[in-house]
């Protein structure tokens, strides 16, 4: 049974790959951490194209993936279109910050994007926020550091780094001109959401990509007729230290992995 690739400049994409675990839990997954060329959120698009274009051959070359999960906002943004230009056989599916139904969703009218600074650099992210225009007010606020902290386990700074960013990010509320749903516009983000919520009143709506990108994933492998119903499974890899791709799965997700092997792409 062929796997589906899923990759991330680091552990972020845990959150994505646990929203696709629950969708498909008869699907096996190799999840690749680049993490010795991290972060690709604050690099330019030439960095992070070379980079995307390396991991996905090795997930092609290495395991024989039938589709590929682009599981990071910046990824997204500077390469998918290459590689599926590069790759026309293979199903791949991306993510974009969740505005969409962001906007559909509030009351105010409000919303507050959370990302990184090459997400919201990206023209992919400029067109997606222009089309909502007259529609909502959307605030961009990047959040340089957070991912580092997250990666690095790094519980001070992430308590105050989330602290900070929720301050740019409001004020909150269901009053005009308040801020009522937060998109959390990278992948890493969703792991951290239950400190970000101690900045925030209660009826704050956060939304992230990781279940619409399961349910997208499902429709693309059903309409290539190459969905599996055997038993799923899951391998790790990362082109830095394994021991911490494996240790972030088992704090941030509690999975624990039927294989792991070290890459060097």
């Amino acid at each position: 049974m062929k796997p589906i690739g899923v990759f991330d400049s680091g552990v972020g994409g845990l959150s994505v790959l646990a929203a696709l675990r629950a969708e498909l839990p008869h699907e096996r997954f190799v999840y690749f951490a680049d993490t010795a060329f991290a972060p690709y959120g604050e690099r330019g698009d030439a960095y992070v194209i070379e980079r995307s274009r390396k991991v996905t051959e090795q997930l092609i070359a290495g395991h024989g993936i039938k589709a590929l999960v682009v599981a990071c906002n910046t990824a997204t943004t500077a390469a998918i279109h290459l590689l599926r230009a590069e790759h026309p056989a293979l199903p791949i599916v991306g993510l974009e910050p969740a505005l969409k139904p962001a906007v559909a969703t509030s009351r105010t009218g409000h919303i507050s994007v959370m990302a990184t600074r090459g997400t919201l650099a990206s023209a992919k992210y400029a067109g997606l926020r222009d089309s909502f225009a007259g529609t909502a007010s959307i605030r961009a606020v990047p959040c340089d550091g957070l991912v580092k902290a997250i990666e690095g386990f790094d519980t001070q700074a992430i308590s105050a780094l989330c602290a900070r960013y929720m301050a740019e990010a409001g004020p909150f509320g269901d009053a005009t001109g308040e801020v009522d749903t937060v998109v959390l516009g990278c992948t890493h983000y969703p792991l951290v959401k239950n400190q970000l919520q101690r900045h925030a009143p209660p009826t704050l709506r956060f939304i992230d990509t990781g279940a619409p990108v399961a349910q997208q994933t499902r429709r693309v492998l059903a309409a290539a007729g190459r969905l599996s119903g055997g038993e799923g499974g899951l391998i790790l890899q990362s082109s830095g230290d394994r021991s911490a791709l494996e240790a972030a799965a088992a704090r941030w997700l509690q999975i624990s992995p039927q294989g792991t092997t070290a890459a060097s792409a």
